[in-house]
């Protein structure tokens, strides 16, 4: 007769097992294998995105560091210069105030868009179905269709010196004010703004339009039974419901003011001066003007620590489900 001490366990596949191991069951090997194909099913849809991404965003990505690192002139034989590009980066004055003039011009691309397209969101809020809603839609998001360069020239147009701008001050009795906008080292920038604003106005609006629409009416009556006005209705309903809404026209704006381009170049070329230049211009004239390429990847590398500087911090807060 077999000791009961010495006879193993069966284990749950009816197999013995070594005492105090005990068999793994078949199931658990055959849904690892289950998974292990379907990962890799997986993967195979992902590469082709993922090559393309490597091809066209990380290998530049990574060609624009390297170049940072170098003096060079675009054709001869690169100088290795180390960290001198971005020391000059972050000592030339031009160069400084190039980097703070896309930063003030956050408030116009950005700030003033987000705020004001709050308060047309929740105007036309109530208007958003049928035939005028469409309408409404339409004309606000306009702006985002009309192509930049289109918008630079019409806009260069109505803030010139006989504009049509102008024309309405002398006609209003304010002839005093009229001025070249774009020309004025004083009124350049915030004209850029006005002209970055009215091009994302539209698409804050939309999107803040789409997201109040998804609130639950419910929470709206509930605030008017507790007393509440539009203004307590907008701040303690509207805006906590709009959280991630507000996160990506913040983030899209902002990325629009730190990389403008087209609207500089088209209306101003960067000046009067320097009053207008942005980072994205700046690289642009170092590497295919004055064929400092080392110093215009340092920019470049600089702006995207920028952007992730000012989106990161968005991101993080906005995050999260919705009240």
């Amino acid at each position: 007769m077999t000791s009961a001490l010495g006879s193993a366990p069966p284990g749950r596949d009816g197999q013995a097992s070594s005492v105090g191991r005990p068999a793994r069951p078949a199931s658990a090997r055959a849904h690892r294998r289950r998974w292990a194909r379907a990962a890799g099913t997986g993967w195979l849809f992902v590469l082709p995105a993922f090559v393309m991404y490597a091809v066209f965003v990380l290998r530049p990505l990574a060609l624009t560091v390297q170049y940072s690192l170098y003096d060079w002139n675009g054709i001869g034989v690169a100088r290795w210069a180390g960290l001198d590009n971005y020391v000059t980066v972050f000592t030339d004055s031009d160069l400084l105030k190039i980097i703070a003039n896309a930063i003030i011009l956050i408030v116009f691309f950005s700030l003033i868009p987000v705020a004001l397209g709050l308060l047309v969101a929740s105007m036309v809020r109530r208007i958003t179905t049928g035939a005028f809603g469409t309408v409404v839609r339409t004309v606000l998001f306009l702006p985002q269709v009309i192509p930049l360069v289109a918008a630079g020239i019409a806009w260069s147009w109505l803030l010139s010196t006989n504009g049509l701008v102008n024309q309405v001050l002398r006609a209003i009795g304010l002839g005093g004010l009229a001025r070249a906008w774009l020309g004025d080292f004083d009124t350049a920038l915030p004209a850029v703004g006005v002209i970055g604003a009215w091009v994302l106005l539209g698409l804050c609006t939309i999107l803040l339009v789409t997201g109040m629409s998804k609130i639950d009416p419910a929470l709206y009556e509930a605030a008017r039974l507790d007393g509440a006005g539009p203004v307590r209705e907008f701040l303690a309903v509207t805006l906590p419901s709009l959280r991630q809404e507000i996160g990506v026209c913040l983030t899209v704006t902002i990325i629009a003011a730190l990389a403008s381009f087209d609207i500089v170049y088209i209306s101003t070329s960067g000046g009067p001066g320097l009053q207008t230049t942005v980072p994205g211009l700046e690289i642009y004239r170092l590497a295919f003007s004055q064929r400092q390429v080392g110093l215009a990847s340092a920019l470049a590398v600089v702006l995207m620590l920028l952007v992730l500087a000012f989106v990161l911090p968005i991101q993080r807060l906005t995050r999260g489900e919705k009240p």
